[in-house]
């Protein structure tokens, strides 16, 4: 008598996979969390531009100072100290240089390199804007310097402050122009009865003139 035997296991050809072909499981791209942090930066450089614009309107005077080696407690010593006229911003180089582009204060581009604090001056007393840094410097015995400004238009070296903290002050200047005039009574009634454009060009070109001559002193 023959005997047939069967196997169980299936041709390896018949076996089946149970493998999946895809992996349906999990998604196949990553969180895009890059895109968002590098969102989240451009609006942050956008935000700091538009802070330095700000600050630009009504300024006088726009200063950079050396910033690297400041402690934080120091920082924040030196923002105590100096008066509601002016401000003091920590922003990139490039962030500033972006807001100053194609206006008068691009004459700051000398200062664009290393670590910068920012010191707008919102006030024509340039002086006295100027000595609460010169205080904070001493009494702390801090070697950051400014390294550079922009006053009307023109830039002044860390070598040129002398020129700005020496600058006369709004009283010394009428002070100096009500006592130039030759005759007093005739000469300051015939100004004021000019016409308003007439008087204003008058006192500026003075106050040009006796900044001049502090600079040159």
């Amino acid at each position: 008598m023959e005997i047939a035997l069967f196997s169980s296991r299936a041709p390896p050809s018949q076996t089946l996979s149970l493998k999946p072909t895809t992996p349906f499981l999990r998604s196949s791209k990553p969180p895009s969390f890059p895109s968002i942090r590098a969102a989240i930066s451009r609006t942050k450089k956008e935000e700091t531009v538009e802070t330095v614009k700000t600050q630009l309107e009504n300024c006088y005077l726009l200063a950079a100072v050396e910033y690297k080696g400041f402690t934080v407690k120091q920082f924040q010593d030196l923002r105590r100290s100096l008066p509601e006229s002016s401000k003091l911003v920590v922003a990139k180089n490039t962030l500033v240089l972006k807001a100053i582009e194609g206006t008068a204060w691009e004459a700051l581009k000398p200062c664009m390199k290393g670590m910068n604090a920012w010191l707008f001056v919102h006030t024509e007393e340039i002086p006295d804007a100027l000595k609460p840094y010169r205080t904070f410097q001493k009494e702390m015995k801090v070697e950051n310097d400014f390294t550079g400004a922009v006053f009307e238009g023109k830039f002044y070296g860390p070598g040129d402050f002398k020129q700005l903290e020496n600058m006369p002050t709004r009283a010394e200047i009428y002070a100096k122009l009500l006592g130039s005039l030759q005759s007093p009574a005739i000469g300051l009634v015939g100004t004021l009865e000019a016409p308003a454009r007439d008087v204003v060009m008058v006192l500026k070109a003075y106050v040009k003139k006796l900044e001049e001559e502090s600079a040159a002193n």
